[in-house]
């Protein structure tokens, strides 16, 4: 977007940690009372590892010992959550009134992107066409529709045709074979027409059934998009427009076009210019108490920008991230990421700060109450994240 010249007010890395603090729900002050409370503030909780999804609102809620039962139910009863495919194809848990903006900013584009492939990918190893798929497909949204929820095998002992299979990629290095539910269940998300449901086992497991998604009204993508932004711009402003870009997935004529809409407005930042929502530009006031957290692999903090050395040392990133930029658990002092944490098999909570943190015993203690904060609740439970990075296998082992 252009500025016309003018001058911005700059907003420095510690400025941009203080907003961080409070609009994340991070300071002991700021928590939330529910996760509802914790969706809204971030906008999205990751959702590609089940546990991070609990994780992350524990570390937010005023009463943590809450969180299991509070999300499940937020998740599984009173639909008030719901987990999707959202922003870069990524699973994410939202608020119930996001979903019909979530698809129409960034699930319809990547929707007909994915039968495109799945449609290819049959033709090419010949399996049957695209109205068998479609025929398919019928039965079996209205065979989840009368049990509710279902795994992939369930809707396969009333729709048999989902369990037949084929070679994709034929002759090429990554040939494999895909089951039809397997695929097709995976558009089906994307296309917004079914949600991950309750998982088989306890709130870390990644074995999970499938559930209607709820109604929601077809919405314009140009004004989604802005409406997205707008909300997170909100929670996470400001951001650069690589942020955006990554965050959302969108093209950058998309993310121009969605600042524009919302007149969003232009500051200036240590990494260049970077953008707030309408009226958000002025200072804020910091914390009122320094502040401590552990955060969970994927966490959306952590993983909320693309540029991130206003929070992460880059010296740090080796050890927290696995190859893939996946980060792992983390530790927060007053808005920097200064180590890592793991469980061990025997259940406790450990962490390290790692060289260079520079903080004293203040810190320390924090970190340390926080750390049996997260053990008092977790309690039995093991967790084991799904990407595991350096840090985090060392102090696990």
């Amino acid at each position: 977007m252009g500025d016309g010249g003018r001058r911005h007010r700059h907003i420095g890395a510690a400025e941009r940690r203080d907003r961080l603090a409070l609009r994340q729900r991070l300071t002991p002050s700021a928590r939330a009372a529910s996760p509802e409370e914790v969706a809204a503030a971030l906008v999205a909780l990751h959702g590609t590892d089940p546990a991070t999804v609990h994780l992350a609102v524990g570390a937010r809620l005023t009463d943590a010992a809450k969180t299991v039962g509070a999300t499940e139910r937020a998740l599984y009863e009173d639909g008030t959550l719901v987990r999707m495919h959202g922003m870069r194809h990524t699973v994410f848990v939202f608020p119930a009134e996001l979903t019909a903006v979530v698809h129409a900013s960034t699930g319809r584009t990547v929707a007909a992107r994915e039968r495109a492939a799945l449609l290819k990918d049959m033709a090419g190893a010949g399996a049957p066409d695209a109205a068998w798929l479609t025929e398919v497909e019928e039965s079996a949204l209205s065979a989840l529709a009368r049990r509710g929820q279902a795994t992939a095998a369930e809707l396969a002992r009333d729709e048999p045709r989902l369990k037949e299979r084929f070679v994709y990629a034929a002759g090429k290095s990554y040939e494999g074979v895909h089951t039809v539910s397997t695929r097709l269940l995976r558009v089906l998300g994307v296309e917004g027409k079914v949600v991950r449901g309750r998982p088989l086992g306890s709130w870390t497991s990644s074995q999970f059934r499938w559930a209607p998604a709820p109604e929601h009204p077809e919405l314009d993508p140009g004004e989604a998009q802005a409406e997205l932004l707008r909300r997170w711009l909100a929670a996470c402003g400001p951001a650069t427009e690589d942020d955006l870009k990554w965050w959302t997935g969108w093209r950058v004529t998309e993310v121009r076009r969605a600042l524009a809409a919302i007149g969003a407005e232009a500051v200036s930042l240590d990494e260049g210019t970077g953008y707030v929502a309408a009226g958000d530009a002025g200072p804020v006031s910091g914390p009122a108490e320094p502040w401590a957290a552990l955060l969970p692999g994927l966490d959306p903090t952590a993983m909320g920008w693309r540029e991130r050395d206003w929070y992460l040392a880059p010296e740090l990133r080796p050890a927290l991230f696995d190859r893939s930029g996946n980060v792992g658990p983390t530790v927060w002092w007053n808005g920097r990421v200064i180590g890592g944490w793991a469980q061990r098999p025997d259940g406790e909570i450990v962490w390290r700060l790692l060289d260079g943190a520079g903080v004293g015993r203040e810190a320390e203690s924090a970190i340390r109450a926080e750390a049996e904060r997260l053990g008092s609740w977790v309690g039995t439970t093991r967790i084991t994240p799904r990407f595991r990075t350096p840090l985090e296998r060392e102090l696990s082992a």
